[in-house]
């Protein structure tokens, strides 16, 4: 089986949230994950937020950027599938980032971990395999 990871999903684990948490636990020993390499630049950013918030030292989102890009088994290049992307976004109304996670996982059959609401509502929407926090704890933002 395969896993698409997002970088909502990512971060919920490197945080150790309980979302995080139950991401891990629903996780396979022989699941593959992949992502999009989008989700470095997303995972820089939000980290990039923590730190100028007081949250994280610069120490400290090195070492959760390492663990985040290590719970990916391979990259996906955006050249694969932006104009999928592009035209599934314009499609649903719905932002070009996600898309890459969402045609991703349709691509490959996969399922995808994510926290996004209106990527959850999408993927359910299009009856695409989604893992997500209303599944795991249903207050969670």
């Amino acid at each position: 089986m395969t896993l698409v990871l997002d970088s909502s999903a990512a971060m919920a684990i490197v945080r150790r949230s309980p979302e995080g948490r139950a991401f891990v636990r629903l996780m396979e020993k022989n699941e593959k994950v992949i992502a999009p390499q989008l989700f470095i630049a997303e995972m820089n950013s939000a980290m990039s937020k923590h730190i100028k918030a007081g949250e994280y030292t610069i120490d400290m989102a090195h070492a959760m950027l390492r663990e985040a890009h290590n719970l990916v088994d391979e990259f996906f290049d955006m050249q694969e599938n932006y104009i999928e992307a592009l035209d599934e976004g314009i499609r649903q109304d719905h932002s070009s980032y996600d898309m890459f996670y969402l045609t991703l996982t349709r691509r490959n059959g996969a399922t995808l971990f994510t926290l996004d609401r209106r990527l959850i509502a999408l993927c359910e929407h299009l009856e695409i395999n989604c893992i997500h926090a209303m599944f795991v704890t249903p207050s969670c933002d």
